[in-house]
């Protein structure tokens, strides 16, 4: 379920996804409700586009570390492909 910040209070989350567009942020947020994971997801700023590169808005999504790797997981099956750090 999505959670606000209050909810994680000081623990460190993990990126796991990163949406471009609404509607992927959209099913995403429905995949993991139904998959009664807590989320936090929250606005902020990418770099994006191939040959000129340039600043995006998107939809960033967290969970606790400890579901991480499960969401990892299950991830794929619903169509997205979790975001891995450089």
């Amino acid at each position: 379920m999505r959670q606000g910040p209050d909810y994680f209070a000081d623990q460190e989350l993990a990126l796991v996804y990163i949406a471009t567009r609404l509607k992927e942020a959209q099913s995403l947020e429905d995949y993991l409700t139904k998959a009664n994971v807590d989320y936090l997801v929250e606005p902020d700023r990418y770099l994006g586009g191939t040959i000129f590169r340039r600043e995006l808005m998107g939809a960033f999504f967290y969970v606790m570390p400890v579901d991480e790797e499960r969401v990892r997981q299950m991830m794929p099956a619903g169509g997205f492909k979790p975001w891995k750090p450089q």
